[in-house]
């Protein structure tokens, strides 16, 4: 593991993610584990995917979530993270301005029913997650 983003091919579909996660060392495949599960249990018809050498997550339209191990932590940045409540803590350098998240570095540290919480409300979010909305008249 280096301090950028796995080489992972970009692809769509649970198999490509759960490649990335397999082809992580522990901690970190722990970490990942953990959180694709918990993604699995908290929102109804997840998706997955791999991009830019991460795991993206999202449900309806959009990519809501990511999750990428680094050197000696995993990265859980939620798009329009600055949305959520409470907003997480970290701010990511090149992700965009809007998005917010937390750097794990073991299974211990991850707060299950705070990330939950998150993964619920960004994923309500419009055009993020949910449905986008349509102009008035179409």
């Amino acid at each position: 593991m280096t301090g950028r983003a796995s080489p992972a091919k970009a692809a769509e579909g649970d198999a490509p993610v759960f490649a990335y996660i397999a082809s992580l060392p522990q901690p970190q495949r722990g970490i990942a584990e953990a959180v694709d599960a918990l993604a699995a249990r908290t929102l109804p018809g997840l998706r997955r995917s791999v991009k830019w050498g991460m795991s993206y997550y999202g449900v309806g339209d959009g990519w809501c979530f990511s999750c990428g191990a680094f050197d000696d932590h995993v990265k859980l940045m939620f798009i329009n993270g600055v949305t959520l409540d409470p907003v997480p803590p970290v701010t990511p350098v090149g992700m965009g301005k809007a998005t917010r998240g937390v750097e794990v570095r073991t299974v211990d540290d991850l707060d299950e029913r705070q990330v939950a919480e998150w993964m619920r409300q960004v994923t309500a979010v419009p055009g993020v997650g949910g449905r986008k909305r349509r102009p008035a008249g179409t």
